[in-house]
C-alpha cells in the first residue's frame, strides 16, 4: 500500500481535530467499507497529479470512493473540497452553469460561468471533484483543461466511466472489491437491513459464493442486501439467473441510476455508438476471458468488419465496459458478468445468439485443434497456459455442440483433443466429466466417438478405476476393428497396455506396448502419447527386473523429446531412470532427476507426475540418511493422491518404493515420530511441498560414487541415436 506524506485525517473518528473547512461534499449515511489500498493510492496521487480520473464499470463504486476521498484530504485544501454532480446535467451547455452551482458561487453579471470559475479559482488552493461526467466528457474535458491552466493551486478529482484524455491526467482504474472487502459490504448491508438476525455459518458461505457471482461490484452487493428483507442468502443466490428483476430498489437518496443494477448498466449502454453497442452485444457469448483475435473472428461480420473491432474495442475499454487483463498468456480482456449479461440480453434480442455461439464454438474447436498438435513441440507451457485461459470458453464451446443431435460429434472432437489438457495438467475429474457427458448422446462409432473412448479409457486408467477403463477400452477397440480405423485401434491398444500396468501385469503390459509401438509405427504416428507409450514399456520392463533395458529405453526417449521440445512425456522418462539410478546406488543421479521431473510437473500442474515424483524421492532421502524428511514427503504425497485418484493406482509395482521408503523409516525414528513426519507433509499444499523438495529439505549425507556425475543419466547433450529396438532394447528412432 502506498504511504501517503500526510496522513488522511478520519472523518468517522470523533475524537480526530476538525474544523469547518469550505466546501460541500455531504456526509457518509451509512459506513465506508474496505478500499484500503484503493484510497491510499489515490490519496497519493492527488499529492503527485493536480488531475486523478476515477474510472470503472458501473456500479463499482466510483462515487463513493471519491466522496470518501475528498473527505480524508480535505484538511490539505484551505478553500474547501467541492462536489459537483453532473449525471443530471443533460446539456452540455448547461455544464459550467452546473460546476458554478456547486462552488456556490452568485454572478449577476453579464459574464459567462467560465470566467466567473476562472475568477474564483485563480487564486485559490481548492479540490474539485467532478462525478458521472461520462455524458459531458468533451464539454467537461475541454473545461477541466482551462481551469487547470489558470488555477495552478486547483486539483482535479474526477470519477467517471472512461478518462478525460486531458494532458497530465493520471488514470486511477477502481477494480471490482476483493472478496474480503465484499463479505464485509455485503455483511454490513445485510446487518442494516436484518438486524434481528445473526448470520450463520451458511450464510456465510452463501455470501461468498454470492461476491464471486455479483463480480464484488458493490452496487449488486448492497442491492442483494436490500432482498433479504423478504429472501434468506441462499434464496437470493438461486434467483441470480434473473438479477436485472431481482436487483431492484435502491436507497430513494440515491441518483436514479444507483437504484437499480440495469440502471446502472444500461447508462453506460446509452453512452455507446451502434457499433459500440453491437460489439457490446457480441462479446457476451465469450464466457471468461477472450483476446483481440477470437474477438476478431467471432464478432467480425454484418455492421462492423473484423478490421474495425479492435477500434470499436478500445472505445469499450475507454468506458469501463470491458476490461483488460495482462497475464501469462498476454493481453486478454473480459466483461464482469452483469455487464456480459446485459449485453446478452441484447443479443437474444435481435436473434442473433445461436449464430454467434456457434461461431464462438467453431473457433474454440479450431484452437483445441491446434493446440493438440502443438502439444507435441517446445510450445507445451505455453499451449498449457493458452487452454487454462480458456477453458471458460471451451467449457461453453462444448455445451453448444450438446445442443444439437447433429453436432454431438464436434463436442466429441473437442473433449477429445483435450486429452493432453485432462490427462497431463491436473484436470483428471473434469476430463472424467465431459468425456463421460460427450458419451451420453447416440452418435455412429465415427472416429471423433472412437477418440473419446480410448481418451476415457487413458483417464480412468490413470485414476486407478480399471473396471471404468477396461469398458471404454475394449468398446473403442472392438468397433475401431469392426470399422477399420487403425488409429483409434492402436490407441485402444495402447492405453489397454498402461492398464496393464497399473493393475501389476507387467508382462502383459509388455506385449501390448510393443503391439502398439508397432501400429503407431505402421499409420506414422509419432506424438507425446507414442512417447509415452515407450516410457510405459519402459516401467513394464523395469518392473520385470530388466533395470538396464529401462534405463536405455528411456535414454532413446530422453533425445526424442530434446529433439521435439517435449517436457510432458520426460518427465515420467526421468521418473523410471531415477528409479533405475536409486536402484543402482545412484541416489544423488535420482534426486537431480525427480527435482527436473517435479519442475516440469509443476510447469503443467501434472499431479500424477508430482505424486509419483514425491513418493521415490521419499524414498532416496531415507536412502540418503533423513529419515524424518522421508517421512513429510510421504506425507505431502498423500495429500496430493486424492486429486488424482487411487493411491498409486492400487498397485504393488508403484506401491514399493512407499512400502520400502516407510520400512526403513520406522525402524529409524519409530512410529510416532514416523507418523509426526506424515502429519506435517499432509498440513504443505502442493506448492510448498514441491519448493520443500527442490530445495533439498534437511541435510543429508550423500552416497554416490566418485564420477556419478558423468554419463548419459547425468544430463548432457547426446548426438540423437538411430538404432532400432532389439531385444529389450528402446524402439527405434523416428
Amino acid at each position: 500500500m502506498r504511504r501517503l506524506q500526510h496522513p488522511f485525517t478520519d472523518p468517522d473518528d470523533p475524537d480526530s481535530p476538525r474544523s469547518a473547512p469550505a466546501g460541500n461534499v455531504p456526509a457518509e449515511l451509512n459506513r465506508f467499507v474496505g478500499r484500503g489500498y484503493e484510497l491510499a493510492a489515490l490519496g497519493g496521487l492527488l499529492e503527485e497529479s493536480r488531475l486523478v480520473t476515477v474510472v470503472g464499470v458501473a456500479g463499482v463504486g466510483k462515487t463513493r470512493c471519491a466522496g470518501r476521498v475528498a473527505a480524508l484530504t480535505e484538511k490539505r485544501y484551505c478553500d474547501g473540497v467541492w462536489l459537483a454532480e453532473l449525471s443530471p446535467v443533460r446539456e452540455p451547455g448547461l455544464l459550467e452553469h452546473a460546476v458554478v452551482e456547486a462552488l456556490g458561487l452568485t454572478d449577476h453579471t453579464g459574464r459567462p460561468p467560465r470566467a466567473v470559475l476562472v475568477e474564483h479559482l485563480r487564486e485559490r488552493r481548492a479540490l474539485l471533484v467532478l462525478d458521472g461526467f461520462e455524458h459531458l466528457v468533451d464539454a467537461c474535458a475541454d473545461l477541466v483543461r482551462e481551469l487547470l491552466r489558470r488555477a495552478p493551486g486547483l486539483r482535479v478529482l474526477a470519477a467517471g466511466r472512461r478518462p478525460l484524455l486531458v494532458d497530465g491526467e493520471v488514470t486511477f482504474t477502481l477494480a471490482p472489491m476483493c472478496d474480503e472487502d465484499a463479505v464485509e459490504l455485503f455483511s454490513e448491508r445485510a446487518r442494516s437491513v436484518r438486524p434481528d438476525r445473526e448470520p450463520t455459518a451458511g450464510d456465510r458461505a452463501a455470501a461468498l459464493e454470492l461476491c464471486h457471482r455479483l463480480d464484488g461490484i458493490p452496487l449488486a452487493l448492497e442491492l442483494a442486501a436490500g432482498r433479504l428483507r423478504a429472501l434468506s442468502v441462499d434464496q437470493v443466490l438461486l434467483r441470480l439467473d434473473d438479477r436485472f428483476r431481482l436487483l431492484t430498489g435502491g436507497s430513494r437518496g440515491a441518483p436514479p441510476r444507483h437504484r437499480a443494477l440495469r440502471t446502472a448498466i444500461g447508462w453506460s449502454h446509452e453512452l455507446c455508438t451502434p457499433e459500440q453497442r453491437l460489439l457490446w452485444a457480441r462479446l457476451s457469448v465469450f464466457a471468461g476471458q477472450f483476446d483481440l483475435e477470437a474477438a476478431e473472428y467471432i464478432c467480425g461480420g454484418a455492421g462492423l468488419p473484423a478490421d474495425a473491432v479492435l477500434d470499436v474495442l478500445e472505445e469499450l475499454l475507454a468506458q469501463s465496459v470491458v476490461e483488460r487483463e495482462d497475464g501469462a498468456t498476454g493481453t486478454r480482456y473480459r466483461l464482469l458478468e452483469s455487464v456480459r449479461e446485459y449485453g446478452a440480453e441484447w443479443l437474444a434480442a435481435a436473434g442473433d445468439t445461436r449464430r454467434m455461439r456457434r461461431r464462438h464454438r467453431d473457433w474454440f474447436l479450431g484452437l483445441a485443434t491446434w493446440c493438440e498438435l502443438d502439444w507435441f513441440s517446445p510450445r507445451q507451457a505455453e499451449v498449457a497456459a493458452r487452454i487454462d485461459a480458456e477453458l471458460p470458453n471451451l467449457r461453453r464451446a462444448m455445451e453448444c455442440s450438446m445442443e444439437s443431435p447433429d453436432e454431438v460429434h464436434l463436442a466429441h472432437h473437442l473433449a477429445g483433443s483435450l486429452w493432453f489438457y485432462w490427462a497431463g495438467c491436473g484436470r483428471l475429474s473434469e476430463g472424467r466429466y465431459w468425456l463421460e457427458h460427450v458419451l451420453e448422446e447416440p452418435t455412429p462409432y465415427d472416429a471423433s466417438r472412437l477418440k473419446v473412448l480410448w481418451v476415457l479409457g487413458y483417464v480412468a486408467v490413470l485414476q486407478g478405476d480399471a473396471v471404468g477403463a477396461i469398458s471404454a477400452l475394449q468398446e473403442c477397440r472392438e468397433e475401431a476393428e469392426r470399422s477399420g480405423d487403425a488409429t483409434a485401434t492402436a490407441y485402444a491398444v495402447h492405453r489397454t497396455g498402461c492398464l496393464a500396468i497399473v493393475t501389476d501385469d507387467p508382462a502383459r503390459a509388455e506385449e501390448l506396448l510393443r503391439e502398439a509401438l508397432g501400429r503407431y509405427r505402421e499409420i506414422g504416428e509419432l506424438n507425446s502419447n507414442v512417447v509415452m507409450a515407450q516410457v510405459e514399456l519402459a516401467m513394464a520392463v523395469a518392473f520385470q527386473g530388466d533395470l538396464d533395458a529401462a534405463a536405455d529405453i528411456c535414454e532413446e526417449v530422453r533425445e526424442l523429446c530434446e529433439d521435439h521440445g517435449e517436457r510432458w512425456a520426460l518427465a515420467y522418462a526421468l521418473y523410471v531412470l531415477a528409479y533405475a539410478a536409486l536402484r543402482r546406488g545412484l541416489p544423488e543421479r535420482a534426486r537431480r532427476m525427480l527435482g527436473e521431473c517435479l519442475s516440469i510437473g509443476r510447469t503443467f500442474d501434472d499431479l500424477l507426475a508430482t505424486a509419483l515424483s514425491l513418493e521415490l524421492l521419499a524414498l532416496v532421502t531415507a536412502v540418503e540418511g533423513d529419515a524424518g524428511e522421508a517421512a513429510v514427503l510421504q506425507g505431502a504425497a498423500e495429500r496430493i493422491w486424492p486429486s488424482v485418484g487411487l493411491p498409486l493406482f492400487g498397485s504393488v509395482y508403484f506401491g514399493r518404493p512407499r512400502v520400502e521408503c516407510e520400512e526403513q523409516v520406522r525402524r529409524e525414528l519409530g512410529d510416532a515420530a514416523y507418523e509426526a513426519g506424515l502429519r506435517a507433509g499432509r498440513r504443505l499444499d502442493r506448492a510448498a511441498a514441491v519448493e520443500r523438495a527442490l530445495g533439498g529439505g534437511g541435510t543429508r549425507e550423500r552416497r554416490d560414487t566418485p564420477g556419478a556425475e558423468s554419463g548419459p543419466a547425468a544430463g548432457g547433450t547426446r548426438r540423437p541415436a538411430a538404432s532400432r529396438m532389439t531385444g529389450r532394447g528402446g524402439p527405434e528412432r523416428w
